[in-house]
């Protein structure tokens, strides 16, 4: 076994692997760009070597200085972990030629696999299921374009070297091809090198399951059962789980010896993943081969009770599998979800920012939490957003559904936008409740998981206001414990006053609704007026903003987290954000530039789609800004002129810059 690995990763899957080779007594070795210099796989490592600048391209991407790290420090191996440089082939290559293990496939299988159309090829000649498309090497848009119109609408339009849903676009109708072609070229190249795509039939309703596969040095490979990712959102995973919801053992056996077929036709070795597109009729088709350990493999973990990184290691160090096909078996049901710094009311934007609070739930058999990231760590614009994953398990779906509800109930993040009620919302949502999956899911329950927003409820205002009164208290007795006479009447922030009771008003706003909540005091508690009610309020606060509040008689646990005037409330599963006003004080409104459209996030201009002096429609495209290793289309919000832009193609932007200057309305010229 080796003795010292290096891990060319960064985030949860880097701390996965290096949680396991300490287990197994490896020492590890972490690489970091200038952006990670303080990040959690840095802390947690053995020895830790800068590689570089933030940008990927210039640290995590950049193959001779990941190998320099390992011959630096003498690692004897190299796990890629998933992304950057996992299914590259000339990194493969790189560790050979250095006499480096690269912990993971050779050099052949990641070739033969790299390309979705030369891996289509593969799978036809060892007879798996392949989904009708066009997977040449003729690239010229008109050819294409007939090829779609051949094979009929809708069609997906796919990068040949891509994965993780970038270089992919769903088209409906010939009119809109070439558009979209020519944006999954442009992302294609710009997340792969490469802008070749392959064009294939959108198979209706489709269901998107995926084998577990490993192979060994030895011959022997093995499928550890399948995982549901049919949950997405463009294109990217969300939810998954294992074992798939319906699946029966004839069915599982076929996909199983299908995914063992794929990998023995490229003599497949360590930790794979063959993806299928599969009908509700049961009928399924080779998608892909992902040369890699997945995100989601904590679920196939979970149902088999196997350490997966550990058998990455074993079989990189020349070991035979730890088990036969015959030996595994599934218990239980899991589900994993995808917490990220993003906003679904957004179009799940990416959001960046400092973790200002970050408790995840408490992890036990049933739960698990992998993460790269802790309170104080900063989300940066460089990286995938994902914060953690949420992995749940239990003895069926049903009592793992519940497991899941009450682990994002208890999720707390501020600093951040995340989509951790959405992902509540997602599990309670009827079709997946009842496991009736598609692709197409979280479009179709788009009115249970995009709401109208509620109205604040009194409770949340009572909680707000009761948790502000509970911290001026505290801060009156540590300040009257450093006073020379600490017992003086005049420290307390009981309300007393001469001949009458004392009262006085807490202003707070959300959004655009404000909630004046009168406060009266008394020897049990407070008592707290909304909206013409009066509500008898007492509690206690713990550390960590943890509050048991009792309400007219009615005990609730909430968490109440302060961040300048923010108060981030939780409290019954629900987080709300709201403001604490002071009267006093008179900020002024400030705001963007008038007529200015604004990036939403830190990026690159990659095209400029409109002209200055254009008129256009309200929704007409103007800019696509390329940021988080994804494409964002900034649109007229409404019909007018553009008038200029601000940046050009090529250039780097901050957060709020702004890109155009636009000119609404039915005169604008």
């Amino acid at each position: 076994m080796f003795k010292k690995i290096l891990i060319a990763n960064r985030g949860e899957i880097a701390c996965r692997v290096i949680k396991t080779a300490r287990r197994m007594g490896i020492r590890t070795v972490a690489v970091y760009s200038e952006a990670d210099a303080g990040a959690r796989h840095v802390r947690l490592a053995d020895e830790a070597v800068l590689i570089g600048p933030p940008p990927a391209a210039e640290s995590y991407l950049v193959i001779e200085r990941i190998i320099a790290a390992a011959r630096q420090t003498g690692a004897e191996a190299i796990h890629p972990g998933y992304g950057f440089l996992a299914e590259n082939e000339d990194f493969c290559a790189a560790c050979a030629e250095n006499g480096i293990v690269f912990i993971g496939p050779p050099v052949a299988a990641i070739r033969a696999m790299g390309s979705k159309s030369e891996a289509k090829k593969l799978m036809q000649a060892a007879g798996v299921p392949l989904t009708p498309g066009y997977h040449g090497d003729d690239q010229t848009p008109d050819l294409l374009r007939q090829e779609a119109d051949a094979i009929g609408y809708p069609v997906l339009i796919k990068a040949a070297a891509g994965g993780g849903g970038k270089g992919m676009r769903l088209v409906e109708q010939g009119a809109d091809f070439a558009a979209a072609l020519a944006s999954c070229q442009r992302e294609a190249k710009a997340a792969f090198g490469d802008d070749h795509v392959l064009v294939e039939k959108y198979i209706t309703r489709p269901r998107h399951i995926e084998i577990q596969i490993f192979g060994d040095t030895h011959g022997n490979c093995v499928y550890l059962f399948e995982r549901d990712c049919s949950v997405q959102r463009r294109h990217q995973k969300v939810l998954e789980e294992a074992p798939a919801p319906g699946m029966t053992p004839e069915r599982r056996a076929a996909m199983g010896q299908a995914a063992v077929e794929a990998a023995r036709a490229v003599a497949y070795v360590g930790a794979g993943t063959v993806e299928f597109i599969a009908n509700q009729d049961g009928s399924f088709y080779f998608m892909e081969m992902n040369t890699r350990l997945q995100v989601e493999h904590p679920v196939t973990e979970m149902i088999t009770g196997l350490d997966l990184v550990e058998w990455q290691l074993r079989v990189a160090a020349g070991e035979r599998l730890p088990l036969a096909q015959g030996q595994l078996q599934i218990r239980g049901h899991a589900l994993e979800a995808r917490i990220y710094a993003e906003d679904p009311a957004k179009g799940f934007l990416p959001s960046t920012g400092k973790l200002a609070h970050l408790a995840p739930p408490a992890e036990s058999l049933h739960v698990r939490v992998d993460t790269g990231v802790e309170e104080g760590d900063s989300i940066t614009p460089y990286y995938d957003p994902m914060i953690a994953k949420l992995i749940v398990w239990d003895h069926n779906r049903d009592q793992a559904l519940a497991r899941m509800l009450q682990a994002l109930a208890d999720y707390r993040i501020v600093g951040v936008a995340n989509n951790v009620s959405f992902l509540s919302r997602l599990t309670a949502c009827p079709s997946f409740a009842a496991a009736d999956l598609d692709t197409g899911l979280i479009e179709r329950e788009r009115e249970h998981l995009f709401p109208a927003a509620e109205a604040m409820p009194d409770t949340v205002w009572l909680i707000a206001a009761l948790a502000q009164l509970l911290r001026e208290s505290e801060a009156a007795a540590r300040r009257a414990s450093r006073h020379a006479d600490p017992h003086s009447p005049w420290h307390a922030r009981d309300g007393w006053r001469l001949n009458a009771g004392a009262r006085r008003n807490l202003l707070f706003r959300c959004d655009d609704r404000a909630c004046t909540v009168a406060v009266g005091y008394h020897a049990a508690g407070y008592t707290l007026g909304v909206g013409g009610h009066d509500y008898a309020v007492r509690g206690e606060l713990n550390p960590h903003g943890r509050l048991r509040v009792d309400i007219d008689g009615t005990r609730l646990d909430a968490t109440v987290i302060a961040a300048g005037e923010k108060r981030h409330i939780f409290v019954n599963g629900h987080a709300w954000q709201l403001a604490s006003i002071d009267p006093l004080h008179h900020a002024g409104d400030g705001g963007g530039a008038e007529g200015g459209l604004l990036a939403p996030m830190p990026g690159k201009i990659i095209a400029l789609v409109a002209a200055a002096g254009q008129r256009v429609e309200k929704g007409a495209p103007l800019v696509i800004l390329e940021a988080m290793k994804m494409e964002h289309t900034i649109a007229a919000p409404a019909a007018g002129t553009v008038k200029a832009f601000r940046y050009g193609v090529g250039e780097q932007v901050a957060d709020g810059a702004e890109l155009v200057e636009f000119d609404a309305g039915e005169n604008a010229a």
